[in-house]
């Protein structure tokens, strides 16, 4: 493909189409913190458009080098977004059930934001097949497209989140966390269906 209107169009496209896992667990978090601050929301944005930038070119990298260990690993992305979303939901349902939404455990921790990065963009690895044609700068383009995009989305999400969470106060822990399951479910059945 060649330098054009079209390459970028299509770049911002497969943008929107890989952040919406990602728009939908920033959703989760704001209504699992309504009063997140703004540092907080561009460090979760941030973290799911470098996730989102990452995987496509590492998918791009294992198509250029490493194919057949590249290709029996995709049966397992499915697996791995299902437990990792439907621990994090898990853990959110719960504590949203049992009331135990104190302010320490509204604060999304490192490791739980880093799940969530992983298991929204996981599936971006097989990006790196349908952009496989491109050089590595082109690609490397597309991919930080794809991580601007997400960004945005990600910060949409997350202000929509926060706007109903502080609408659904006490609840909003469970209602995030039985998105973050159907995420997971989501992902894993088209997966497997796919």
């Amino acid at each position: 493909m060649e330098w054009s209107f079209l390459f970028f169009f299509n770049s911002a496209l497969l943008g929107v189409g890989l952040a919406m896992d990602a728009f939908s667990v920033s959703m989760a978090n704001g209504l699992h913190d309504p009063q997140m601050s703004r540092r907080r929301g561009v460090q979760i944005a941030g973290t799911f458009a470098i996730f989102q930038a990452v995987m496509p070119m590492t998918g791009w990298v294992c198509v250029h080098t490493i194919v057949e260990l590249f290709s029996s690993f995709e049966k397992f992305i499915p697996w791995i977004a299902l437990i990792l979303l439907g621990y994090i939901g898990g853990k959110m349902l719960i504590e949203g059930i049992k009331g135990e939404e104190t302010e320490e455990a509204a604060e999304l921790s490192a490791g739980a934001l880093f799940m969530q990065g992983v298991a929204t963009s996981i599936d971006a690895l097989s990006v790196g097949f349908t952009i496989s044609e491109y050089g590595w700068f082109m690609a490397l383009v597309c991919s930080l497209i794809v991580a601007i995009v997400t960004f945005f989305i990600c910060e949409a999400g997350l202000a929509i989140g926060k706007k109903f969470g502080t609408k659904l106060s006490g609840k909003a822990s469970v209602l995030g966390g039985v998105i973050l399951i159907g995420i997971g479910l989501e992902i894993f059945i088209s997966g497997i269906m796919g």
